[in-house]
This record gives structure tokens, sequence and C-alpha cells, in this order.
């Protein structure tokens, strides 16, 4: 149960399986700018095996490992790039994982903010409106607005600083406005099941 003196638990997935991913380094950026206001776990996707509903019954450790971290989670944060206009499979296997096995969906009513970066001008724009139709179609309530930027060499430094500071400022009013919406439909949310 979630409570005014504990800050929401997020769960972050970078919708890249690349080492050096520039989506993971603005997923520890983010995360540093939310500092105090959530904790945020990190929940791998890279090693979930491909979707077969052959498996349902029998659920792969890593899968579960995965739905119990969204099971724990109070809200989600997706950072991905932009695969070919639209979502990377890594990312799309992790939602289908997600959502099944029927009955079971770990997406239905969790608050969710969708972001990401890519070195072209529209910043992974695409693959986050792609995400957005999958994610609603699936429950998740999503924080409203449109989250891209361009990366650019030293937009995040090494210490998951963000440089830019109009950029900072931009991906901090969604930060916090994500960290304020997730409690309150948290709590909404245990008010109407008690």
């Amino acid at each position: 149960m979630l409570s005014s003196t504990h800050p929401p638990k997020i769960a972050v997935i970078v919708g890249s399986n690349r080492r050096d991913s520039i989506n993971r380094k603005l997923a520890h950026a983010l995360v540093r700018l939310g500092a105090g206001k959530f904790d945020a776990i990190f929940a791998r996707i890279d090693d979930l095996p491909m979707y077969n509903q052959d498996n349902e019954g029998s659920l792969p450790p890593e899968v579960v490992r995965f739905k119990n971290e969204l099971a724990r989670a109070d809200g989600v944060l997706i950072v991905t790039p932009e695969h070919d206009r639209s979502i990377p499979a890594v990312l799309k296997n992790a939602i289908d994982w997600g959502a099944r096995p029927w009955g079971k969906n770990s997406w239905i009513g969790k608050p969710g903010f969708i972001t990401g970066t890519s070195p072209g001008a529209i910043g992974s724009a695409l693959a986050q409106q792609h995400l957005r139709s999958v994610m609603t179609g699936l429950g998740m309530i999503l924080l409203g607005g449109e989250a891209y930027a361009t990366f650019k060499p030293n937009l995040i430094d090494d210490h998951d600083n963000i440089g830019d500071e109009s950029t900072k400022k931009f991906l901090a009013d969604f930060v916090d406005r994500f960290a304020h919406l997730v409690p309150r439909l948290t709590s909404a949310a245990q008010a109407s099941a008690a």
C-alpha cells in the first residue's frame, strides 16, 4: 500500500538491449531528476525468451521475475528508441509477456510515462506513438504529452546529468508530473478496491 511517507516505486524499462544505449543513459538521467520523488528499479528485459503461448502454463523464471517487478511497481517509466519507425522487438516481447497469460495482465491500471531519444530530429516520436496505442489498449494509464528529445553529444554527462538546460527543464516537468500522478492514481485505485 502506498503511503504519503514512502515515495512511489517505479519500474524503469529501457526498450533497448544495446550495452551503450543512449536511451539507457536517458533513463538514468530521468531517475536522477526524480530522486526523492520516487524509488526506481530497472526491470531487465533483454533476458526474456521470445514470447510463446506454449510457455504460458509454466512461465520461464525470467518472465516470473519481470512480472513480479511490475506487480511491485506503482508506476512504469518506459524509455525507448525507435526501430524502423516502430517499437523495438525486445520491448514488444516484454510487453507481450507482461500482458500474458490471459487474465494476468501486468499493465492494466498502471500509471505510465513513455519517453525516448534518438539522434534524429523527431527523437523516437513514431515509436512512442505506437507504444501509446499498444499500452492504452492493455489498460495502462499514460501521462499526457509528448516527451521526446534529440540526442546530441554531451546531452548527458558521465554522472547522469542532463547538460542542456532547456532539455533538462522540459524533461523535469514530465518527471515531476509523473511523480505527482502515480500516488494519486494508486491511492484512487486502492480506495475503490477497499
